[in-house]
C-alpha cells in the first residue's frame, strides 16, 4: 500500500510538471469567475478549517456525554482523521514548496491569503479529510452527499480566489479521501467495530 501511495504522489509530481494544462485551467477558473459571487466564495474558502476542526471537536466533546458515549470512536476517528491528514498536508507543503500561482503568474487575481507553500492544498484536505471521516463513521446519504458537495465547494473556491492550482486541490482532495479511509480500514481490522 505504501509503495502505492508513493507511486501516486510521483505520478503527481509528474502532473505538476505539465504546468500549461494546471495554468490554463486555473486561468479559465480565476479570471472567468462570477465576480458577483466572490463573497460567497470567499466564505466557503473561509468555512474549510473551522468545520473540518470544529464538527471534529464538537462531536468529540459531545461524545464525553453519557447520551452520546457510543459515539466516543467515531468522534475520535473523525477528529484523528482531520488532524493526521493536516500535519501530512503541511510536511509535504514544507517538504515541496511549490509557490503559490499569483507569485508565479501576476496576471492572476489573488482574492484571499495564501501563506504557506502551495502544493498539496489544506483548505482541501481539511474539508476532505472531514466529508471522508464523516462519510465513513455516519454512512447515510444524508450525511455523504452535503459533506462532499460541501468538500467540492472548497476545493473549487481555492482555484477561484487564485491561490491554488488545480494539481494543488487534486493532491489534497486525495490526502483528504486517501488519509481517513486507510486510517478507517486499520481501525475496523484492529477493532472489528468503529
Amino acid at each position: 500500500m505504501r509503495i502505492r501511495l508513493v507511486f501516486l504522489f510521483v505520478l503527481l509530481a509528474n502532473f505538476i510538471c505539465s504546468q500549461n494544462m494546471d495554468i490554463d485551467i486555473l486561468r479559465q477558473l480565476n479570471l472567468q469567475r462570477i465576480k458577483q459571487a466572490d463573497s460567497l466564495i470567499q466564505g466557503i474558502t473561509n468555512s474549510a478549517s473551522p468545520i473540518a476542526y470544529g464538527v471534529s471537536g464538537l462531536l468529540l466533546g459531545l461524545s464525553f456525554r453519557k447520551r452520546f458515549r457510543h459515539t466516543h470512536k467515531k468522534a475520535l476517528f473523525i477528529l484523528l482523521s482531520v488532524i493526521v491528514t493536516s500535519l501530512v498536508t503541511t510536511f509535504l507543503k514544507l517538504l515541496i514548496n511549490r509557490p503559490r500561482p499569483f507569485v508565479s503568474y501576476p496576471f492572476l487575481e489573488k482574492m484571499t491569503n495564501g501563506g504557506s507553500p502551495s502544493f498539496p492544498s489544506g483548505h482541501t484536505s481539511d474539508a476532505f479529510s472531514i466529508a471522508t471521516a464523516i462519510s465513513l463513521a455516519y454512512p447515510k446519504w444524508y450525511v455523504i452527499i452535503p459533506a462532499y458537495m460541501w468538500a467540492g465547494a472548497v476545493a473549487y473556491s481555492r482555484m477561484a480566489l487564485g491561490v491554488h492550482y488545480p494539481s494543488d486541490v487534486l493532491a489534497g482532495a486525495l490526502l483528504g479521501f486517501m488519509l481517513p479511509f486507510l486510517f478507517f480500514i486499520f481501525l475496523y481490522r484492529s477493532q472489528k467495530n468503529i
